[in-house]
């Protein structure tokens, strides 16, 4: 077993034994293995370990690799895009990934909306908030979240799917 595949079994292990601490199934927690920089060597073993699930940061290089995987006839994975997001590079997004995590105003949602291909399907997407109010973190307040939501509900190409946040580091993790 490579490192990648004991790595990932590990990791699996724990989210085994969490999730029945919590009396929950595995099959209920979608492992995201967080590719951005690594070759498309190591997300080929990751795939040959049965990882399905990868997390890109920079949109460029995350829109190289899948097009690497479909060229290749590699099916079945799921692509989010997990960096921040500027205006001029939502169409990528919209064109190539399955999700989008980073969704923090209605200009970069609507973006996404009017540029999602209508063969595929809507574009699952994740608000994000900052749920510590840290000048460092991107995302919308708390407060903000019901209307943002809303709008996005309305629409027709984005599937809203929850909330993504980052909390303050304590000395409690």
């Amino acid at each position: 077993m490579n490192d990648i595949a004991h790595n990932l079994a590990q990791v699996r292990d724990k989210i085994s034994g969490a999730a029945a601490r919590c009396g929950r199934a595995p099959e209920e927690v979608t492992l995201l293995a967080v590719s951005k920089t690594k070759p498309a060597s190591a997300i080929e073993e990751a795939i040959a370990a049965g990882q399905r699930a990868f997390g890109e940061n920079y949109v460029q290089e995350g829109v190289e690799k899948i097009n690497h995987f479909q060229q290749a006839g590699v099916s079945g994975l799921q692509w989010h895009f997990i960096g921040p997001l500027q205006s001029n590079k939502s169409r990528l997004v919209a064109e190539h990934f399955d999700w989008c995590h980073t969704v923090d105003r209605l200009k970069i949602a609507t973006r996404l909306n009017e540029q999602r291909p209508a063969h595929l399907p809507p574009l699952k997407v994740l608000i994000q908030i900052n749920i510590s109010d840290e000048q460092s973190k991107s995302g919308i307040p708390l407060e903000a979240l019901d209307g943002l939501a809303a709008e996005i509900a309305e629409l027709p190409h984005l599937e809203l799917r929850g909330l993504m946040a980052i909390p303050r580091l304590s000395q409690n993790m």
